[in-house]
């Protein structure tokens, strides 16, 4: 396996540890207390080989804990991989807007805190509004520097959304859009500002073939429009559509999730985030729209009838 070097950056980095689409769905599924091999084997679809390495490649990366030996094992989410609950509410949030899943229609949210059903939201922890991705601007960190990574070549899964059996997959339609590294990569550095294909490419030094493949994706699923900028020959510049806009939230967690987990010489964050709204750094809160309050794990009711599974927290 070739490697390759770029921009530091904690979504990178997030993303290499736990954006490979098997990697979402098993821990989707941890997340609503399915612990046990043959259990993951059956709601995900996956394939006992590939199953057993992610398993392997979850562990290793403290994402996952194993419990038991034989037919006992078990495996069990981290304080790291708790840490990602932000993010999977704004998947589902997400999810809910653009898709017409039916196991969203069945989730259901209380806040404790203040005993009302809600719809989790990002605000700035600072001003309070709604993040907003256009209203962001970037700057070095002091962990700015270079990554090396490895270059893997292996293309996006065939094994289509509607394939997982799993009656809990709340948001297979955007593990199935980010499930790739590349793919969300490439979506990462638009909201940077970048339009071209060059300029992806001189950011993202992956094969052609494999970035033409993931932009060429990014179009068909409606993340990305075409522009026309030059006519002979025709180039096209690539732009966020509002349903690319709207992952934003969901990208906001991956990177302050990066910052917190995946900084292995602890230099400190690559980037740093001006809400320009407020002038202030931003830092993404995900609360209940009802009281303001901030959705923590255990202080949220989880459920989704569906699946006929009762209460997670």
């Amino acid at each position: 396996m070739t490697e390759l070097t770029t921009r530091a950056s904690s979504i990178n980095r997030a993303l290499d540890q736990i954006g490979d689409k098997w990697c979402l769905l098993i821990l989707q599924e941890v997340f609503w207390g399915i612990h046990s091999f043959s259990a993951i084997l059956q709601e995900t679809g996956i394939s006992r080989g590939v199953l057993s390495d992610r398993l392997k490649w979850l562990q290793d990366h403290d994402c996952l804990r194993r419990r038991g030996a034989g037919r006992n094992t078990s495996y069990h989410l981290t304080r790291k991989s708790v840490d990602l609950y932000h993010n999977a509410l704004m998947a589902v949030v997400w999810e809910d807007r653009y898709f017409d899943t039916p196991a969203i229609q069945a989730v259901h949210l209380v806040h404790r805190s203040c005993g009302k059903p809600c719809t989790p939201r990002m605000e700035c922890a600072h001003c309070h509004r709604d993040v907003d991705g256009r209203e962001v601007e970037y700057h070095p960190g002091p962990g700015a520097t270079r990554d090396v990574r490895d270059k893997k070549v292996r293309r996006r899964s065939s094994l289509s959304v509607d394939d997982v059996p799993s009656a809990r997959s709340v948001y297979r339609n955007l593990i199935n859009l980010i499930g790739d590294r590349w793919t969300a990569n490439v979506i990462a550095l638009a909201f940077h500002g970048l339009h071209r294909y060059e300029e992806f490419h001189r950011e993202l030094p992956v094969a052609t073939n494999i970035l033409s493949d993931r932009m060429r994706f990014l179009v068909e699923e409606g993340i990305f429009e075409t522009r026309l900028y030059q006519q002979r020959p025709p180039r096209h510049e690539y732009h966020l559509t509002a349903k690319g806009w709207d992952l934003f939230p969901w990208f906001l967690t991956v990177l302050q999730w990066g910052d917190r987990w995946c900084d292995p010489s602890g230099a400190g964050r690559p980037m740093c985030l001006e809400h320009t709204a407020c002038g202030e750094t931003l830092h993404g809160r995900v609360v209940c729209d009802v009281c303001g309050g901030e959705l923590r794990a255990h202080e949220v009711d989880f459920t989704i009838e569906a699946a006929g599974q009762g209460r997670a927290r």
